[in-house]
């Protein structure tokens, strides 16, 4: 009987080799790449091939999904092409500022009211899945470190900076779980959660960065790095950038990002280099994807999906359907956007990894029992619905869009004299 590790590996090669070659049909399909993951994590589960049966414990998937996140958030960091300039940001300043506190809120309001929780859990349930996700989201987000295009941008940002925001109200909602005394600990939170330690993320991401830059430009003079090695330096700054921003107890999510930033000022006059630095960083992201999302169609259950598919509908309806796209249209009012791109981005609220890191930090840090259980199903389920509305409606959508924008440049340059 051949050992299980050994048909995992074979069916893992498999896949990859399947979304390799079929790469050009698939990307002309209403699938995302998820999509087809999380189908095939199902197919391999314990209720298919059964070639994955371990279920891993909270602190190995808060390990995994925390690795591809903070990949994802310097790649996300590296395409943000635009000047420090508060008029260039503005969409993201819309959607962090409002539409993420709009989007907590809206859900802690569902999870008290229709859930029964009380409000430390439905306020950490809303924290968790508020965060848009940066992993998943590609077929949406800024294609390359020159794409100017807005919605893409806006979304890539959002993606970027409120899966590393999320974490101050994280902790917020655990405070309240376990004291619902707010004046015991409120202090505490707006001091070292919310202001040192965003602060702390924000300067050591961009100290980090700029430190290892200089020096690797430094040495380039004296003798220049290995090409076959040099892209290596993006991992080396993630990694330094986030252990040491944890170390002195700040946000590395939100360090790995400003270092993503910080590298593409840095290497403004070399544009190759960034790009390559992306490539490499995007290819990794993607092959920790692969196996995230395997894992995670594999970890589904018949009983428990059963049990809280009525709470996860009322929650991921309203999440969806009315929480986002109300919330983005709240948020964009006064600004120059298009009803088709206030739409597109109220649909593209795409849920993932970002909030299972979230989860399995919080059931770390205190969340357990029927409370807990709960929390994680909803979570769970709410990504699964997620993947499948947003890998379906994601290519045709942006297919849609490209058209239009398409037609008006051909206008446009009709009109011209």
């Amino acid at each position: 009987m051949l050992d299980i590790y050994i048909l995992d590996m074979l069916a893992l090669g498999l896949l990859l080799l399947s979304v390799t070659v079929f790469s050009g049909w698939i990307k002309r399909l209403p699938l995302s790449y998820a999509l087809i993951y999380l189908a095939v994590g199902v197919l391999i589960g314990p209720y298919g091939l059964k070639l994955v049966l371990v279920r891993p414990d909270a602190n190995f998937l808060e390990r995994l999904t925390e690795l591809v996140v903070i990949i994802s958030l310097f790649s996300g960091g590296i395409k943000m092409n635009r000047p420090l300039k508060f008029w260039a940001w503005q969409t993201t300043a819309r959607l962090i500022g409002f539409l993420m506190p709009i989007s907590i809120v809206g859900i802690a309001i569902v999870g008290k009211l229709f859930l029964g929780l009380d409000w430390g859990a439905a306020i950490l349930l809303g924290a968790i899945l508020a965060p848009t996700d940066p992993v998943l989201a590609s077929e949406v987000q800024l294609s390359h470190v020159e794409d100017k295009d807005e919605l893409r941008f806006g979304l890539t940002s959002e993606g970027g900076l409120n899966d590393a925001l999320a974490f101050p109200f994280v902790y917020f909602g655990l405070y309240a779980l376990k004291d619902s005394n707010v004046n015991n600990w409120i202090y505490d939170w707006l001091l070292i959660d919310l202001i040192w330690a965003i602060a702390a993320g924000i300067g050591m991401g961009i100290v980090v960065a700029s430190a290892i830059v200089w020096v690797e430009k430094q040495l380039h003079r004296v003798r220049p790095v290995d090409e076959l090695m040099h892209d290596f330096i993006a991992l080396s700054i993630i990694l330094l950038a986030y252990s040491l921003t944890e170390v002195i107890n700040g946000y590395g999510f939100v360090a790995v990002f400003v270092a993503g930033m910080t590298v593409r000022r840095s290497y403004s006059r070399d544009s190759e280099r960034t790009e390559s630095q992306l490539r490499l960083t995007e290819r990794v992201e993607k092959l920790l994807e692969v196996g995230t999302i395997l894992l995670l169609g594999s970890l589904l259950r018949i009983e428990p999906s059963l049990r809280f598919a009525g709470d996860t509908l009322i929650v991921a309806g309203f999440l969806l359907l009315i929480i986002r796209p109300l919330g983005t249209w709240i948020s964009t009012i006064g600004s120059n956007f298009h009803t088709s791109k206030r739409l597109l981005m109220g649909w593209f609220g795409i849920r993932g990894v970002g909030s299972v890191y979230y989860l399995t930090y919080a059931m770390g840090k205190g969340l357990e029992g029927e409370t807990g259980e709960k929390i994680a199903w909803i979570v769970f389920l709410t990504l699964v619905i997620s993947v499948i509305l947003h890998g379906i409606s994601a290519t045709p959508l942006m297919n849609w869009y490209e058209s239009r924008l398409q037609k008006r440049r051909v206008i446009l340059k009709g009109d011209r004299p």
